[in-house]
C-alpha cells in the first residue's frame, strides 16, 4: 500500500490528504505546530491516516507532498526525503514571504530553491495554481468531456510520471509543462494560474505566459 507523507496539512495538504485517503492511499500528515493539533483532520480522514511531526511524515511516505509557505522552505526535512518524489505544492508571493532576490530576477523559482535546499532532482511542481476547494470538489472520472488539467513541471520522467499517475487517479488530466525551471508557466499573475482549463486549454496557457 502506497503512502503519502503530507509536510503542511492546510488548505491544499489538508484537501490532497483527503483526496488521497479516498482513492486507496494511506497518508502521514504534519504542520508545524506538532502532531497534536491534527487530531481533528485524522479523525476526519479515518483509518488510513496518521498524524507525525514533519520529519516523521518525510521518512514514512514512499513519496512526499510538500505544502508549506515559500518562507518555512529551509525547514523541510533534508535526510529523510533523499532519493524520494517530492511534490511542491508552493507558490511564492513576496508579500507573505519577503523578497528572494533570485525569485524576483526571475533566475530561478521557488520549486528550484526547494530542490536546491533538498539536494534532490525528484522534485516535481503541482497543485499551485489550483483553489483547494477546486481541488477537492472537481475532479472527474478519465474520459470526461472537459475533464480539468493540472500542469506538471520537473527534471525526472520518472517522478513525472508517479505525479501524473497520482493526480489522474484523483480526478484531474494533466499536462507536462517541462523541466523544473518551466514551473513558473503556472506561477501567480499567469494564464494558468487559476482558470478552470481542459488539458487544451491549459497547454495554450502555459504558452502564453511570458516573464
Amino acid at each position: 500500500m502506497t503512502t503519502i507523507g503530507i509536510i503542511g496539512s492546510g488548505h491544499i495538504g489538508g484537501t490532497l490528504a483527503h483526496l488521497a485517503v479516498q482513492n486507496g492511499y494511506d497518508v502521514v500528515v504534519s504542520n508545524s505546530r506538532g502532531p497534536e493539533t491534527l487530531v481533528d483532520l485524522v479523525a476526519e480522514l479515518g483509518d488510513r491516516a496518521r498524524a507525525a511531526t514533519a520529519t516523521e511524515a518525510a521518512e514514512a511516505g514512499d513519496f512526499v507532498v510538500v505544502s508549506v509557505p515559500f518562507l518555512a522552505v529551509d525547514q523541510v526535512p533534508v535526510e529523510q526525503l533523499k532519493g524520494k518524489v517530492v511534490i511542491d505544492t508552493n507558490n511564492y508571493y513576496w508579500e507573505r514571504d519577503g523578497h528572494h532576490e533570485a525569485i524576483d530576477s526571475a533566475s530561478t523559482t521557488s520549486a528550484e530553491v526547494l530542490a536546491e535546499h533538498l539536494g534532490n532532482d525528484q522534485v516535481v511542481k503541482a497543485f499551485n495554481h489550483i483553489q483547494s476547494d477546486h481541488l477537492g470538489s472537481q475532479g472527474k472520472p478519465s474520459g470526461t468531456p472537459g475533464r480539468r488539467a493540472l500542469a506538471i513541471a520537473g527534471d525526472s520522467p520518472s517522478a513525472k510520471d508517479l505525479v501524473a499517475a497520482f493526480i489522474e487517479r484523483i480526478g484531474f488530466d494533466v499536462v507536462d509543462a517541462g523541466a523544473l525551471a518551466e514551473g513558473w508557466r503556472y506561477q501567480r499573475d499567469l494564464p494558468a494560474y487559476g482558470p478552470e482549463l481542459d488539458a487544451a486549454g491549459l497547454t495554450e496557457a502555459l504558452a502564453a505566459a511570458t516573464r
